[in-house]
C-alpha cells in the first residue's frame, strides 16, 4: 500500500493541466506535472500505480515515489521544482593561502628539479603548515584558476 497518496483539489489540477499544455516549462518540471496528475487519487483522478505511472511516462519507479512524497509533506511548488543540494562544499584553502601558493609555483624549484609537480606543491605546501593534508587535485584547481603559466 502507498504510503503518500496525493490527493488534488481543483484548483490543483487545472493548474498542473494548465502547466503541461503550456509546455512551456523545463522537461523535469512538466514529467512531475504529469506524474501528479497521474498519481491523483482524489475525485475524479485516475489514480495510477507507480508501475503504470512509470512506464507510461519512461521514468524510475522511485521518481513517481519522491514526487509523490514531497507532493504530500511539502507541497505542489516543491514537488515540481528541483531541489537545492543540501550539501555544502567547503574550501580547502582561503584567499591568503592560495596566493602565497601561486607564489611559491613562480619561486625557484628545488635542487635537480625543472620545474614543480602537483604533488611536489602539495607537499610543500603540508610542510610549511599552511594545511593539514591536500590533494594534488585541489592545487591543481587552484593553478587552474590563475592566467599564470607554470612554463
Amino acid at each position: 500500500m502507498k504510503k503518500y497518496i496525493v490527493k488534488l483539489v481543483e484548483e490543483e489540477r487545472e493548474e498542473l493541466r494548465r502547466l503541461i499544455m503550456q509546455g512551456k516549462a523545463s522537461a523535469r518540471k512538466l514529467a512531475h506535472a504529469r506524474i501528479l496528475v497521474k498519481a491523483d487519487s482524489g475525485e475524479g483522478g485516475p489514480a495510477w500505480s507507480d508501475q503504470a505511472i512509470s512506464e507510461a511516462l519512461e521514468v524510475g519507479t522511485a521518481t513517481v515515489e519522491r514526487v509523490r512524497q514531497r507532493f504530500v509533506e511539502e507541497g505542489m511548488q516543491a514537488a515540481l521544482n528541483r531541489q537545492k543540494p543540501s550539501r555544502r562544499y567547503l574550501r580547502k584553502l582561503d584567499g591568503e593561502q592560495e596566493a602565497y601558493l601561486i607564489a611559491l609555483t613562480c619561486s625557484a624549484v628545488e635542487e635537480g628539479r625543472d620545474r614543480w609537480t602537483l604533488q611536489m606543491l602539495a607537499d610543500k605546501v603540508v610542510e610549511l603548515h599552511l594545511v593539514d593534508s591536500i590533494a594534488r587535485e585541489t592545487i591543481r584547481q587552484v593553478l587552474k584558476k590563475t592566467n599564470s603559466s607554470r612554463g
